[in-house]
């Protein structure tokens, strides 16, 4: 009975340091995703506007094959897509293809579309560093 008795108590300390062993290696990590001045497109990012500050944050899904109206953003915004894939092209006839996981620092004041030529719904988070008052998106 002695040696089960040392036996469970060696395995119930052994089990203790895996578990604190555990705690140690679950660090917060932080990971940049983007950080930049500009665009996708290469073009400089505007000053941002004067007023009250508004944040908007969208999730937008675009369905298979469907392609978004040619538009522009009034404020400067970034985003992740989620999931599916997602091409944009800007009106001077930059493309960019983006997969699930991408980020994207989006234009500003200058018209473009996205279309989703993939096989599922693409899914986009975007970010917007708005003004109040003030539209974050126009159509053409």
């Amino acid at each position: 009975m002695k040696i089960i008795s040392i036996a469970v108590l060696m395995f119930m300390c052994t089990l203790t340091v895996f578990a604190q062993d555990d705690n140690h290696t679950d660090k917060i990590q932080v990971t940049k995703l983007a950080e930049s001045t500009r665009s996708w497109n290469g073009d400089q990012l505007p000053p941002y506007s004067t007023g009250q500050p508004k944040v908007t944050i969208l999730k937008i899904t675009i369905p298979v094959h469907a392609k978004l109206d040619l538009h522009k953003h009034l404020a400067i915004n970034a985003g992740i897509l989620t999931k599916g894939v997602l091409t944009v092209r800007d009106d001077k006839g930059n493309v960019l293809e983006l997969t699930a996981g991408d980020t994207i620092i989006e234009l500003v004041n200058t018209y473009h579309y996205g279309e989703n030529k993939g096989s599922e719904p693409a899914e986009i988070i975007v970010f917007y560093a708005g003004t109040e008052g003030k539209a974050i998106t126009v159509k053409k």
